[in-house]
């Protein structure tokens, strides 16, 4: 698993530095979180540790948890999921920038068709 670059800015840090920090803000063991969600400790060490991603029913549960950086918790798992997909591409960029133009058109259309 690569490492990012550890900084104020976290859109550097990845899903695992992201929930470790918010467990240690809140002064919690992983076994209390594991406790509160279901989840088994030695997981959640391993999604701390960038070993494990966690599943998309975890990150739910997580982003929960974590309600007041519920956004910044999401974003972190869906670029580190994107990133560990196209990282070893040589046209990753361009296709990323592809990617953002066709989420821009798809809103755009569902907004159109819902009248908003």
């Amino acid at each position: 698993m690569p490492i990012f670059v550890k900084s104020k800015n976290s859109t550097l840090k990845t899903i695992g530095t992201i929930l470790r920090e918010l467990r240690e803000s809140k002064g919690l063991l992983l076994r209390e979180v594991g406790a509160k969600l279901s989840l088994d400790p030695t997981i959640l060490s391993k999604i701390e540790q960038d070993k494990r991603m966690p599943t998309k029913d975890q990150l739910k549960s997580l982003a929960n948890f974590y309600k007041d950086q519920k956004n910044e918790v999401i974003i972190a798992w869906l670029s580190d999921k994107l990133y560990y997909e196209v990282q070893d591409e040589d046209l990753a960029l361009q296709a990323m920038q592809v990617a953002e133009e066709k989420i821009k058109y798809n809103k755009t259309l569902l907004s159109a068709k819902s009248g908003i």
